[in-house]
């Protein structure tokens, strides 16, 4: 099978230099290899080599026998800087992607990203990365405690749907990190609650009812989404509130959102199988982070007990559809 990794994480060396020499909310400190590591609230992202060296990730993914990656930028995200700012990272970072997609295409393309506190310029660079040739974009799940379902970025989805690009949800640290700091309890349990929660109230307001050509992924399996899907459909019917803005139960709009396999458990693949179908799961791996792996994303699948027509869609087949590759 030919695997095509949707969740994976690339720092342009243009942003790490640019977040050191200039002010920038991000502080930076260095491990004891020199690699950077970039602190936010509740975690911090040590930048091996993985993360900043496209060839040395090439020959990784030569030996895992990956045949290419969906690149996507990462937290904290550009957006935790000044609007200005943001606009100006979230342009290096596109161009960048753009021109190792250029070089290295038949091993990566991207996903842009966007300046996304401040809307009206991420609508400009969304319709400025469509010009460059990226087929999606990656959202945070919030902008700064912003929901994703705020009217301030309806134009932003308008403008997507027509362009037909890809929309990508990525957790963030969410409000109320304070009481996460302890374990690694911000990415472990923070990173799921927020996706989980931004792509409901996606639903619930009525974004996804009122932009239906946009196609949304979700990383992470989604958070809790196949797991508590049943229970939306329960608010819905016993809420006049949850059917205010949407026509159909919840769960009928996120059978149609597409589900990144970051989550390895066999178990929790195959009950978001069930829940989307065959053609709505993407293979991903979270590389380089410490808490990826490529080989679990490959044993994972494979391990389904599914066909191996439907574990190739997983593996490669369903993001190549996705993207036009």
């Amino acid at each position: 099978m030919d695997f095509i990794d949707f969740h994976n994480h690339f720092y342009p060396p243009d942003y790490l230099e640019a977040i050191q020499t200039a002010p920038s909310n991000v502080r930076v400190t260095f491990d004891a290899d020199n690699n950077p590591l970039l602190h936010y609230p509740g975690d911090y992202n040590v930048v091996v080599p993985g993360h900043r060296d496209i060839d040395f990730r090439e020959e990784v993914l030569k030996k895992a026998g990956i045949a290419k990656q969906v690149l996507t930028f990462t937290s904290p995200g550009t957006h935790i800087e000044s609007p200005e700012r943001a606009g100006e990272l979230a342009r290096l970072v596109n161009d960048a992607f753009a021109k190792i997609v250029d070089e290295h295409g038949e091993r990566f393309t991207a996903l842009a990203t966007l300046p996304l506190n401040d809307p009206s310029t991420s609508f400009e660079e969304l319709k400025r990365a469509a010009s460059l040739g990226f087929k999606g974009v990656m959202l945070f799940s919030n902008v700064n405690g912003v929901a994703l379902s705020d009217k301030s970025y309806w134009p932003l989805y308008e403008k997507a749907e027509e362009l037909q690009i890809v929309l990508y949800i990525h957790p963030i640290f969410p409000v109320g990190v304070e009481a996460m700091t302890e374990y690694w309890l911000m990415p472990l349990v923070g990173f799921t609650l927020d996706t989980t929660l931004a792509a409901a109230k996606l639903v619930f307001s009525g974004v996804v009812e009122k932009f239906p050509g946009l196609r949304w992924v979700l990383a992470h399996l989604g958070g809790a989404i196949p797991y508590l899907a049943e229970r939306l459909d329960r608010g819905y019917y016993a809420f006049e509130e949850c059917r205010k803005n949407i026509q159909k139960p919840p769960s009928e709009y996120l059978k149609d959102f597409y589900y990144d396999t970051v989550n390895f458990d066999i178990k929790a693949l195959q009950l978001a199988f069930d829940f989307a179908g065959p053609d709505r799961l993407l293979a991903g791996s979270d590389y380089p982070h410490k808490i990826g792996s490529l080989e679990k994303m490959v044993e994972s699948i494979d391990g389904l007990d599914i066909t191996q027509d439907e574990k190739a869609g997983l593996a490669g087949g369903n993001a190549a559809k996705l993207l036009g590759l």
